[in-house]
Formats: structure tokens, C-alpha cells, sequence
């Protein structure tokens, strides 16, 4: 099964590419505990993750600005933490009237907020990094050595392949739904919202099924090459001098920018 249209693997030959993908899995979650434990407010730690962060980037040669213009969608999801601005007690800085009630703008809520902006910024920045450095294959490997549950190993691999499977079928309904259409020049082609969501609700429905009945044709095509619930690698996956080093030479720096956010 296809899923390249999902994978975000850059190629490469870095010295991040060939690390041991155990080794980038615990180093990407590592980063991430490491950034979330950090206090609020503590800029130099946050300034020097990113800097590691940007050296990973560049060691990847992606360049260093690869994860930082992606790491922008989680922008939107932010919108929910904008409130602790105005939900903290601390010195007010500025009051919004919003009809019967006044909001008080708060430096702690602000260093709040902008904590949880930096947090969220590089978390998506090293998990961005994780997955542009590691094949897909070799990530779901990774985290049956570091004893995830097969079952949630399998889920995690079935959704991302399938997603694509899903697409094929959204691209054949719609290329059938533009067969059967017709648009007079000059005029407004379909009918009522109503009738439009009918067939919305169709489509939706024969996506589901179609979507069904060929995932199964899939997964009796696997059994029948030998699938036993894990994917066969041709990668030994055996961890080298240079990723335990590397691996400890990671936690060493970010036990380090612990104690900076600390001081």
C-alpha cells in the first residue's frame, strides 16, 4: 500500500538521517518533556532549545528554517489558551471592555500565554523534525523496540496508510459526481442547500462503504503475502557507538537547559 502523499520523509544522508530511529523517537520525546517541564518565563531555556532545535534542522540539511515554517499550524489551535491572559491574578497591564464584562489583561497570564505558545512552537518543531528524518517504516519499528503495544503500533500504522486509501475513493466520487453534472453557461448549476446535502450525505455514505469493502480486500491481499501484524524491515535496527553517544549527549544538554530554566 501507497502512503507517500502522508509521509513527510525528507531524503538525505545526514548524520541525523543515520541515526538508529529509537535513538530520534527518545530524542523527540525527550525535547518535547524536556520544553513542557520547563517553568513559565524561563526565555533563556526556551531560546537555547530552539537553538538546538534550529542545529538539528540544519545537521538534517533541510536548513535551519525547515520545522520553523511549518511548525506555524499549530497557530489556530492556540486560540484556546488565549484566555489564561485574562484568568490569572497578577499586576494588571491593560482592561478590555467587552460588553457587561471587563477583561484585565495580567503580566502572569501573559507569561503564561506566551509560555504555552513557545511550548506548543517547539514541540511541533521537534516532532516535525522527527518524521522529516525518519522513514515511516522504520518509526513504527522504532516504537515496537521501545515496547509499545503492537496493537496501538498496528492502529497508528493502519491510519496513515489508509488515509490514503480514503483520498483515492474522495477523488473517484467527485470525479464521478463532475461526470454526471452539467452547467448551463451563465447559470447557477445544482439545486437547493437541501438537495445539496442529500447528495453531500450520499457521497459520504458510499465513501464509507467503498472505503470498507476495499480495506478489507487490502487486508485479505496482506494475509495472503503473509502478514502476521508487524511489517518486515530489511534494516537490522542495532544501535551503534555514535547513537549511544549521540543519545546521551542529547539528554546531557537538555538535563543542562533544565538547570538554566531553573536558576
Amino acid at each position: 500500500m501507497q502512503f507517500h502523499a502522508l509521509d513527510r520523509y525528507q531524503t538525505g544522508d545526514s548524520f541525523l538521517h543515520r541515526l538508529d530511529p529509537r535513538v530520534k523517537v527518545i530524542g523527540a520525546v525527550a525535547i518535547i518533556l524536556a520544553t513542557v517541564l520547563l517553568p513559565d518565563g524561563a526565555w533563556l531555556a526556551f531560546l537555547l532549545t530552539w537553538l538546538l532545535l534550529l542545529a538539528l534542522s540544519y545537521a538534517t540539511g533541510l536548513g535551519w528554517d525547515y520545522a520553523v515554517k511549518r511548525s506555524f499550524v499549530v497557530l489556530p489551535f492556540l486560540l484556546a489558551a488565549v484566555t489564561v491572559m485574562f484568568s490569572l491574578p497578577g499586576r494588571p497591564l491593560l482592561g478590555i471592555q467587552l460588553g457587561p464584562w471587563q477583561l484585565i489583561l495580567t503580566d502572569t497570564g501573559l507569561i503564561r500565554f506566551s509560555s504555552i505558545l513557545i511550548r506548543s512552537l517547539l514541540a511541533v518543531q521537534a516532532a516535525i523534525l522527527l518524521v522529516a528524518a525518519t522513514r515511516f517504516p522504520d518509526l513504527m519499528h522504532a516504537l515496537r523496540h521501545l515496547h509499545l503495544p503492537a496493537v496501538l503500533v498496528a492502529i497508528v500504522s493502519f491510519m496513515v496508510r489508509y488515509l490514503t486509501v480514503l483520498g483515492d475513493e474522495v477523488k473517484r466520487l467527485l470525479r464521478a459526481r463532475e461526470a454526471r453534472s452539467a452547467a448551463v453557461t451563465g447559470q447557477r448549476a445544482g439545486g437547493t442547500w437541501v438537495w445539496r446535502a442529500q447528495v453531500a450525505g450520499n457521497m459520504v455514505g458510499q465513501l464509507f462503504l467503498r472505503s470498507y469493502e476495499r480495506s478489507d480486500r487490502l487486508y485479505q491481499a496482506m494475509l495472503a503475502r503473509g502478514y502476521q501484524g508487524e511489517w518486515p524491515t530489511s534494516n537490522a535496527h542495532q544501535m551503534a557507538r555514535r547513537d549511544w553517544l549521540a543519545l546521551f549527549m542529547l539528554l546531557l544538554l537538555l538535563l543542562f537547559i533544565q538547570l538554566i530554566g531553573r536558576l
